[in-house]
């Protein structure tokens, strides 16, 4: 079945089902009432008529006030004390019969009669002999039976015109509930047999949770799409950059088997010419691994970390191996929470990438700045293009291939240190001017988002 078939019918049935609790409700209520009514009215009856006997000093004349106070569709009897009728009168033939009087904790009895029901009560009185009896009135609740009769009819009437917008409003809330429903399965469709990322019209001015499934929807299509052109372009990218260094060995090897043999020097050109794509060739591959890896949050451990000493350590790794001279200015000590290892790859590549793009000194600022702390990396080099700054944590971007090549850089370092920033809840700015160098700023928070 239909969810929006469910919906129609769950929804009926359980209104159905509402109507007619409420409605039996109402009814016993009724009923229960309308005895209450009858009883009061037959008990003051009742009172009086003893009012009256009490005064009465003549049999004869208690037999006239009897038939006075008799009820309509009704019967009054005086039984004594052993149980023995002493009058009887009554307004409607087959009432000779004697019918239940209630016990002493019943206030009244109510027993069937032709089709009808019959109400009893038994008070005592003083009988003008003198002598207690008991005076008992019976009445037949003949206008309760057909005031019940028509309150049956008016709720049948009533739940079967409720029903007709029950079942219309049902029958909208299934339309409105699955309508987005269909929609998002139409898109799926078509997105899966078209292999492209449809979208579903969502209304602008749309609050509730439907619109809301349907914007979240457009926004996984939208980020989908994105997700697979990149994917798309990473692949093709590392298609191609992979293609150039296999190329320069298959070459260089073709090279050395006719000619390397009989001359050293074009053998020792090949084999260092191998060497250099060789190893940037590794290099890619270990960044694109890295790349991969920083994708997972749950490699980050934050703990307390002194900054200055995190930068030092980085410093002194690039100094030692490249020989740079490398400047570091601000506290001696700065204590945060963040992850050591990340933060300490992070500086590295930066300081990687200031060394290959100039040949002076890299200076490092450490400094606070309301809630963050901030590491300021500058090189002298070059400089970078305004309209490629947006671009540099693209992977594989080159701002100058020519200059990359000869740096042996790979377009990998920037997207490996953008991805170690997200995952260390960081942000990272590049200012940079042509001719007078660049800079680097990472904006570290004090406190991480969860506490």
């Amino acid at each position: 079945m239909k969810l929006k078939n469910k919906i129609h019918s769950l929804s009926t049935l359980m209104m159905l089902i509402l109507l007619i609790l409420s409605n039996l409700g109402i009814y016993f209520t009724f009923d229960r009432t309308q005895h209450k009514t009858e009883y009061s009215q037959l008990l003051g009856s009742a009172k009086e008529l003893t009012v009256a006997l009490s005064k009465m000093t003549d049999e004869e004349e208690a037999e006239i006030i009897l038939r006075a106070y008799v009820p309509p569709n009704g019967a009054l009897r005086v039984v004594d004390e052993e149980g023995k009728d002493i009058l009887a009168v009554q307004s409607m033939e087959g009432f000779d019969k004697k019918f239940p009087i209630p016990n002493k904790d019943e206030q009244y009895t109510i027993v069937p009669f032709n089709g009808y029901e019959a109400l009893s009560i038994a008070i005592p009185t003083i009988w003008p002999t003198g002598e207690v009896v008991q005076l008992e009135m019976t009445q037949v609740l003949t206008d309760l039976k057909a005031n019940l009769k028509l309150l049956r009819m008016v709720m049948i009437g009533i739940t079967l015109f409720a029903m007709i917008p029950i079942i219309i409003s049902s029958i909208t809330l299934g339309r409105i509930v699955t309508q987005p429903i269909e929609k998002l399965i139409q898109a799926m469709t078509a997105s899966r047999r078209s292999g492209t990322f449809q979208q579903i019209a969502v209304p602008d001015n749309g609050k509730d949770e439907l619109a809301q499934l349907g914007q979240t929807f457009n926004d996984l299509m939208i980020q989908l799409e994105q997700n697979y052109r990149k994917q798309e372009k990473f692949v093709s990218d590392a298609s191609h950059e992979l293609k150039t260094p296999l190329t320069v060995i298959d070459s260089y090897a073709r090279l050395l088997e006719r000619r390397g043999m009989d001359k050293p020097e074009i053998t020792e050109e090949a084999l260092t010419a191998i060497r250099n794509e060789t190893k940037r060739m590794k290099e890619m591959i270990e960044q694109m691994l890295d790349l991969a890896r920083n994708n997972e949050p749950a490699s980050y451990v934050f703990e307390e970390t002194d900054i200055r000493a995190l930068v030092d350590e980085a410093s002194r790794m690039i100094t030692s191996a490249y020989g740079r001279e490398i400047h570091i200015s601000g506290p001696d000590q700065m204590v945060i929470s963040t992850d050591e290892t990340h933060l300490k790859q992070l500086c590295i590549i930066l300081l990687d990438n200031a060394r290959k793009y100039s040949q002076r000194e890299i200076d490092i600022r450490i400094d606070e700045q309301q809630d963050f702390v901030r590491i300021r990396i500058r090189d002298y080099g070059k400089g970078i293009p305004a309209k490629d700054i947006p671009f540099l944590f693209d992977r594989f971007y080159r701002v100058d291939e020519d200059r990359n090549r000869k740096t042996g850089g790979t377009g990998l370092g920037l997207a490996i240190a953008n991805e170690i920033a997200i995952g260390l809840g960081t942000k990272l700015d590049i200012e940079s001017e042509e001719g007078k160098g660049t800079e680097v700023i990472i904006w570290l928070p004090k406190t991480l988002p969860s506490q």
